[in-house]
């Protein structure tokens, strides 16, 4: 994973409604897409608009799929994604760009008072796929699990399908939820509920699982470890110039990944 991340950022970087290199920078940026992403956005975008108060930089949700389709069609100027872009999307969208921000690993949580902490990836797969439907299958009391995932379009989902379960379905049967906090409060409100967020959601109001014997840290992330990991991207629709690249630039400093860090997230 550290190996990916660096050879990816290598070359990475920066459009916009400004002249990149202008000390007193103006303009406004649109972003939207990832939930994952976002805390990321947001808090950037308040040090950088700080930092030029002639700028103002708008920060929304609205899943991976979201933040594709907005940037392509021009609708923001910032595209949020917790994914690679689809070759689908590639194919409609030659232009879009994406710039690696963060990494991040999807941790496997259920309810607090769930006596299971540890998972084979092999009984992941089972449970998100509807193959294994009781706890007691994998070695906890009887009771039927109570499957929760993301919503279609969501960044999370598709990458936990792709790594977990090999782009099986999953489960008919699954509860979906719009966003990572969403899934996490359903989680910690339901005895028998197991789901899936980005690490830097995990908090005491819910208990992250061991897969394949290791912990969901962002340690184990950056060092490969933690086998259901990925990189989070911002997309834009071109080459990142004028504003877009001075704030992408900010994000990517020194300053801007220790933001990263204090999300939660992993610097690059």
């Amino acid at each position: 994973m550290a190996v990916l991340i660096g050879s990816l950022l290598a070359g990475c970087i920066g459009g916009g409604d400004d002249e990149s290199g202008d000390s007193e920078l103006s303009g406004t940026i649109r972003i939207a897409g990832s939930t994952t992403v976002q805390p990321i956005a947001s808090a950037a975008a308040e040090e950088f608009m700080y930092m030029h108060p002639d700028v103002t930089v708008t920060v929304q949700g609205g899943g991976s799929g979201t933040g594709v389709t907005q940037v392509a069609q021009g609708t923001v100027d910032i595209g949020n994604a917790s994914r690679d872009i689809k070759q689908s999307e590639m194919d409609q969208y030659p232009e879009l760009v994406p710039t690696p921000v963060a990494a991040d690993g999807i941790a496997v949580a259920v309810n607090p008072s769930n006596s299971i902490d540890a998972l084979t990836m092999e009984q992941v797969a089972g449970i998100f796929t509807g193959q294994i439907t009781n706890w007691s299958e994998v070695g906890g009391p009887e009771g039927e699990i109570v499957v929760i995932i993301r919503e279609d379009g969501s960044g999370t989902r598709a990458t936990f399908e792709e790594i977990v379960h090999d782009g099986t379905d999953s489960s008919a049967g699954a509860l979906q939820k719009p966003s990572n906090g969403a899934v996490k409060t359903t989680v910690s409100q339901t005895p028998q509920a197991i789901g899936y967020i980005g690490i830097g959601y995990i908090d005491d109001s819910i208990q992250s699982v061991k897969v394949d014997g290791v912990v969901p840290t962002e340690e184990n992330v950056a060092n490969g470890s933690y086998p259901i990991s990925r990189l989070l991207y911002m997309i834009t629709n071109g080459e990142p110039e004028g504003l877009v690249k001075e704030f992408l630039d900010f994000i990517l400093s020194e300053e801007g990944q220790e933001l990263v860090a204090e999300e939660g997230f992993i610097k690059l």
